[in-house]
C-alpha cells in the first residue's frame, strides 16, 4: 500500500514504515519552517539596525552642529 492512499484511522494500525515516513516528512517541514522564521527574524533585527544607526548618526550631527 502507498503512503498517499492510506488512511489513518481507528480501526486499523498503520505499518511502522508508514509512521516512520510521515515522522521523517513532519521533522522535514519543521526544520525548514524553522529555517524561515530565523531568517525573516534577523532581516527584521538588521532593518530596525540600520533604522536605530541612521537615527543615532542623525543625532550625532545634529550635536556637533550645535
Amino acid at each position: 500500500m502507498d503512503i498517499n492512499q492510506y488512511r489513518l484511522t481507528s480501526l486499523e494500525d498503520p505499518p511502522e514504515e508508514f509512521l516512520a515516513q510521515i515522522m521523517r516528512e513532519a521533522a522535514e517541514d519543521a526544520e525548514k519552517e524553522n529555517k524561515e522564521t530565523m531568517e525573516k527574524f534577523f532581516e527584521n533585527m538588521r532593518r530596525e539596525l540600520s533604522i536605530l544607526k541612521e537615527e543615532w548618526n542623525e543625532r550625532i550631527e545634529n550635536q556637533s552642529l550645535s
